[in-house]
């Protein structure tokens, strides 16, 4: 048996192979497990008991209509579900269950029609139902309810096997004559028995399934009715509605459970359970969900597996290269910085001159002149330029030409060549 499945899941024939691609990421249905069965007798048994109670204490076409209306109100939400929600598929079986014992007696009550026919009407429906939905579909399990096609004939099964259910179980009770509590038990007599052999004797799943689905509505049915009728029809006379709102009761329990639980959740495989899951914070994987990181490469390993660089002895580790090349060592009398690859004799600073003006080659610096500032001096022995008396010091020239005496001027002014301004001279 594999995991998420039950035990309505082993021994799948060719009735259970789908055919068609699949729309939703998951089934619409809980999964076949003993808390489906309970909720299922319970659900059929409420839906006795309630119909009865409408039926008897308002007008029966009113009565009608309002459990037609809670039953499209319920399927409306359940087609409109992506995947299984346990609160809106019970809530659609419990109105399936409260309209489909309706629709059953209206046939008898309003029609008259004898519980005889009216039994093996809802069959014949129910085996065209089911002869459409193969030929369509190609399957007829519950675990293949991915499509909205496949969901359309799974509903309208489950309404024709409530009718077909309570027009059987009354069929029994009341024209047969064994009353609520015997038919009661013989339909859970035939429900153990196929069971049994589903369980033991290799009966096919999809057959066996929905056998017992149409054995639980007479089964619910015959025991609600049987507490609910007074005494003189062979009951114990609790009354319909007291009935009705503790099955109601014990339906909300249940569906509770397994919507806190996830018991009958179909799983997708891969994804992660609810309970492998954060549960302090949304979105946040837990410690078994995380996958371990890579492991990160060395930033030193490469292709090749040479060993790590080494530093060499008396080097800086950021100085180290890849080849045994001997370092550079400082020259004697001369800082670390200045070191090079060659053993040259370093630049000794002149004598009389600061460090900063030694050069390459022992020239002469330049030596300052007598009475002028070190700032002047220059390579030639030139003689600098002296103010003029009555002259700043600014607006002395290379030349010594007196500042006041003007330049020389000629005597008569020039005048333009001969013909030049023809006009002024006339």
């Amino acid at each position: 048996m594999r995991t998420g499945e039950s035990r309505w899941d082993e021994g799948r024939s060719r009735w259970d192979e789908p055919l068609a691609p699949a729309m939703y990421a998951a089934s619409k249905v809980p999964l076949i497990t003993v808390y489906f069965w309970i909720i299922k007798l319970l659900t059929t048994a409420m839906g006795e008991a309630t119909s009865d109670y409408m039926v008897r204490t308002i007008n029966p076409v009113i009565a009608v209509l309002f459990g037609f209306t809670a039953f499209v109100i319920a399927m409306v939400l359940q087609f409109r579900a992506k995947r299984y929600v346990a609160w809106t598929y019970w809530l659609a079986v419990a109105m399936v269950a409260v309209f489909g014992t309706q629709a059953a007696d209206v046939l008898h009550i309003k029609f008259h029609v004898p519980y005889a026919a009216s039994t093996a009407f809802y069959a014949v429906v129910l085996t065209v139902i089911f002869i459409v939905w193969y030929r369509v579909e190609g399957t007829l399990s519950i675990h293949s309810i991915r499509t909205p096609r496949r969901e359309l004939f799974y509903w309208a099964t489950v309404l024709a096997t409530f009718a077909l259910g309570t027009a059987t179980g009354d069929l029994t009770a009341r024209t047969l004559g064994l009353g609520y509590l015997a038919s009661g038990i013989w339909f859970s007599i035939a429900f153990a028995v196929v069971a049994v052999a589903h369980w033991r004797f290799g009966l096919n799943p999809i057959l066996a399934f929905w056998i017992c689905y149409v054995l639980t509505r007479p089964v619910g049915a015959s025991f609600a009715d049987y507490v609910a009728f007074p005494h003189s029809v062979g009951g114990l006379g609790v009354g319909h509605g007291p009935v009705a709102l503790f099955l109601t009761f014990l339906i909300v329990i249940f569906v509770g459970y397994l919507t806190v639980t996830r018991k009958d959740v179909e799983e997708l495989a891969g994804a992660p359970t609810p309970s492998a899951r954060s549960k302090h914070r949304r979105g946040v994987p837990s410690a078994a969900e995380r996958r371990p990181a890579p492991p990160r490469p060395s930033y030193h390993s490469g292709p090749a597996d040479e060993p790590p660089y080494r530093p060499r002895p008396g080097q800086s580790p950021y100085e180290r290269g890849p080849f045994d090349q001997e370092p550079y060592r400082p020259q004697p009398g001369r800082p670390p910085s200045r070191r090079g690859p060659f053993d040259e004799e370093p630049y000794r600073p002149q004598p009389g001159r600061p460090p900063s003006r030694r050069g390459p080659f022992d020239e002469e610096p330049y030596r300052p002149q007598p009475g002028r500032p070190p700032s002047r001096r220059g390579p030639f022995d030139e003689e600098p330029y002296r103010p003029q008396p009555g002259r700043s010091p600014y607006e002395r020239e290379p030349f010594e030409e007196s500042p006041d005496q003007a330049p020389p001027r000629d005597e008569e002014p020039r005048r333009p060549p001969e013909g030049f301004f023809v006009w002024d001279d006339r």
